[in-house]
């Protein structure tokens, strides 16, 4: 059922204001032009368009132009009125757009990839653009003279991408689950540690520089949030999506996480609250409750004359435990869990009404969406997808005071 457009919010959800239709292919990435009632787009129909909102409360596009490479990313510095447009040969193209919206001159094109671009940023402060690339690898190169600075290999697929601009690190998520560190320099880089802890290819990633935190989601329908200031190792587990994560959005006014996912799925993460990690899952070739082998442990299967059972694990304790020692599930949003999920009979004894209580709010986008761009200033998002749709939100109701807070978005 489509999306009912409101003009103004109607309760605390997200409330669809407009709709931008007309691309003929899948919409890789939207952005909100900052002080404008305005959207720029990028789709694999290799069109890159700026949209407009005329009198008439609709969005037309003021610019139309085509390249010769389906548009895989972008990365827009509205300062400067620089875009950067990744594309599917592997180049990066950069544009600069004029002061009234109407026009957009090339200035580069960087040789940056021998496949298809996943991801980029453009540092105004180190004067680089940054990318990766499915041909397993993250390079850097000079807006100045356009040429490439220095390149580093992954052993699959580079999916997505971070930068802080103080420190000259670089956050690569990629195929295989993991999340690579890096500092980059003028003409090399140095690995500083890889983080793990995805079942699923990293496709999402956001970087907090205020508290340093990295939040990252993945196809395993998770969010995982990496304290890196904290230089202690934590890390939070949210899960809360049916279906990959694939856009990420945190607004460090009202500590809230915005995470969305290919089903439509809009989730809204109270950060503020004191979490606790989940338990490492422990091994052991018999249930750590009743001491029944599991089926591999032939040894103890042969002694006791009893047929092995399947392991399982207490996702509150990590215990390696039978289904008979698990019959009970629960959530527990103080651990990320926000749907039922296996515990152990001892600790769901130990879990209180109030333990249950939601510390997320679930909404529906009602469409695919791959990207996601906010202006926590006007409380405005805009999402898109594979359906080709691009939806602007009034997010007033959900994020809250950020918005009279006068945040504005990175």
């Amino acid at each position: 059922m489509a999306a009912e457009i409101h003009s103004r919010p109607q309760s605390s959800r997200p409330v669809l204001l407009n709709k931008i239709e007309g691309h003929s292919d899948s919409v890789n990435a939207a952005v909100l032009i900052p002080k404008e009632d305005g959207v720029i787009t990028v789709s694999e129909d290799r069109t890159i368009r700026v949209w407009l909102k005329r009198d008439s409360g609709q969005y037309w596009p003021s610019i139309y132009h085509t390249v010769s490479s389906p548009c895989s990313c972008m990365s827009y510095h509205h300062d400067s009125r620089r875009i950067f447009i990744g594309q599917d040969n592997g180049a990066v193209v950069e544009f600069l757009i004029s002061e009234d919206f109407n026009k957009m001159n090339h200035v580069k094109t960087y040789p940056a990839h021998q496949n298809r671009v996943s991801d980029l940023i453009f540092s105004l402060e180190s004067q680089w653009v940054i990318s990766t690339g499915h041909d397993k690898s993250i390079s850097w190169m000079s807006t100045q003279s356009g040429s490439m600075l220095g390149r580093h290999s992954f052993g699959s697929w580079a999916s997505c991408l971070q930068y802080d601009n103080d420190t000259q690190h670089a956050f690569v998520g990629d195929y295989s689950g993991q999340i690579t560190l890096l500092k980059l320099e003028e003409q090399t880089c140095s690995v500083i540690t890889t983080l793990k802890g995805h079942a699923g290819s990293v496709s999402a990633l956001y970087w907090d520089p205020v508290q340093r935190w990295l939040f990252s989601g993945a196809s395993d329908h998770s969010v995982i949030m990496w304290d890196i200031g904290g230089r202690q190792g934590r890390s939070l587990l949210l899960q809360g999506h049916h279906e990959k994560v694939q856009a990420l959005w945190y607004l460090p006014l009202t500590h809230q996480l915005l995470s969305c996912s290919a089903d439509g799925g809009i989730t809204v993460w109270n950060m503020e609250t004191t979490r606790e990690e989940a338990p490492q899952w422990l091994d052991s070739d018999s249930c750590q409750k009743c001491a029944q082998p599991f089926f591999w442990n032939i040894k103890q299967m042969w002694d006791s004359k009893t047929l092995g059972l399947r392991q399982h694990h207490c996702r509150k304790c990590g215990k390696a435990i039978c289904g008979k020692c698990s019959s009970k599930r629960s959530t527990y949003p103080i651990m990320g869990f926000e749907f039922q999920v296996r515990v152990c009979d001892d600790c769901y004894d130990t879990i209180k009404e109030e333990d249950r209580t939601p510390l997320a709010t679930f909404h529906e986008g009602k469409h695919n969406i791959a990207h996601m761009d906010m202006d926590p200033s006007r409380g405005l998002m805009v999402t898109c997808g594979s359906d080709r749709v691009v939806k602007i939100w009034d997010m007033t109701q959900v994020v809250g005071s950020s918005v009279a807070a006068g945040f504005s978005a990175r």
